[in-house]
């Protein structure tokens, strides 16, 4: 899947075997399990044929059957209960969140209501900040802590032996391929599935690599080796990319000088060909509602797309408890909040198409329709999206092992 350009990075491998794999951040691509394993040449660890690949999203996503039936939209958001748009009751939670600090929120009131024990999240490393760690929060000040966007690698899959060994369920957050990811390892071994209360999705456009961040570094003047914090997002709504030095100097740019500028062009290739971008697979997922124009100085609010019952009377207990203060709103809000998402799953349909006739590894996506959504773009979009992909093939070297392309490759061949 590594060598083929389609691992997301999750993580999920490396928990279900955790002998043979540890994951590693390859500044140019993403997080990465290593080392890379030969399917044609075979291999020791046996990685190529090991559980991973049976819960990978990088290899296909698959909907259960009848899991779309009634679905709004024709199921082409996933399935959906309800929407609501919500923000968190704690103003600093609210202001330090990207969009409301929703996700925060109820991480944090499903501990302090005893219905989990902790919340696994991404927070910046302590000792590497331009990087991520996972981790188990327990606490409300550990949770909140770890409020606020973070548009770099992380695998939080890799760390879901943390929720197994947990004495109780636990909440799970995660970008949509983490959360799908997340169910399959569910299946797969029971006991995490048993430690699973709730998982939150986080809409995602894609993750950039290290060299990303970096790059937003530099253009702001500034050594990434020098920057003790940086942060993504928040401090108002969407809220402004910000670093601090290690001389305490201080600078930042707008969302759309870091995102929309820099960014976005450092995402991996299995982002491009990625159909769920709003967690299809999660309880509960939540994004930004870009459905109007927002006024200077909002304070942020979230989407909340209601999926599954627990993802329901999770949402329904903050409300209740004024964790969150929010309210439901029509279906049609979902599309008009995210009309590149859609554009995009009907590009992805055109991707694939195209990288299975050239003769390329793609990934299979079942029960997630994507090509009534590639006959509404427009005719020049659609030439656009094969056209398209066949400059990239060629551009980011897709017909060659990923892995080929690893700076100091020997070292990414051996177990850290």
């Amino acid at each position: 899947m590594v060598d083929a350009h389609l691992c997301s990075g999750c993580g999920a491998c490396a928990y279900l075997e955790p002998d043979s794999l540890t994951m590693v951040d390859v500044p140019e691509f993403g997080r990465r399990p290593l080392p890379i394993v030969s399917i044609n040449g075979g291999s020791e660890t046996g990685g190529a044929n090991g559980p991973g690949i049976g819960v990978c999203p990088g290899a296909g996503l698959s909907h259960e059957k009848d899991a779309l039936k009634d679905a709004p939209f024709g199921g082409e958001w996933g399935p959906i209960l309800e929407l609501y748009e919500c923000w968190s009751t704690d103003p600093d939670v609210r202001h330090r969140g990207s969009s409301g600090g929703v996700i925060s929120a109820l991480s944090a009131h499903a501990v302090a209501s005893g219905s989990a024990v902790g919340a696994l999240q991404v927070q910046a490393r302590k000792d590497a900040p331009l990087q991520n760690e996972t981790v188990l929060n327990r606490t409300y000040t550990d949770i909140v802590g770890a409020a606020g966007s973070r548009y770099a690698p992380a695998s939080p899959c890799e760390r879901l032996d943390l929720v197994e060994q947990a004495e109780g369920e636990c909440v799970v957050v995660g970008k949509p391929c983490d959360v799908a990811a997340t169910v399959g390892a569910a299946k797969a071994r029971p006991e995490l599935g048993r430690k699973i209360g709730l998982t939150i999705g986080i809409f995602c456009a894609g993750t950039p690599s290290s060299r990303g961040t970096e790059e937003v570094v530099r253009r702001l003047g500034e050594d990434p080796a020098d920057v003790e914090r940086v942060d993504y997002r928040g401090e108002g709504w969407p809220g402004r990319f910000r670093i601090k030095t290690t001389t305490g100097v201080a600078k930042s740019f707008s969302y759309e000088e870091s995102w929309g500028e820099t960014l976005q062009k450092h995402r991996q290739w299995r982002c491009m060909i990625c159909p769920d971008h709003t967690g299809e697979f999660a309880d509960l997922s939540v994004g930004d509602p870009w459905y109007r124009k927002l006024k200077e100085g909002e304070p942020g609010r979230s989407l909340v797309v209601v999926r599954t019952e627990a993802g329901r009377k999770a949402l329904h207990a903050a409300l209740a408890d004024r964790a969150l203060e929010g309210h439901p709103i029509p279906l049609e809000r979902l599309p008009q909040s995210q009309p590149n998402l859609a554009s995009t799953r009907g590009a992805v349909w055109a991707r694939v198409l195209t990288m299975r006739l050239a003769g390329l590894p793609a990934p299979t996506f079942s029960g997630l329709p994507s090509f009534r959504s590639w006959l509404r773009l427009r005719p020049r979009v659609k030439l656009s999206s094969m056209g398209g992909t066949l400059k990239r093939i060629k551009r980011r070297g897709l017909r060659d092992p990923e892995s080929r392309s690893y700076p100091n490759r020997t070292a990414f061949e051996e177990v850290p």
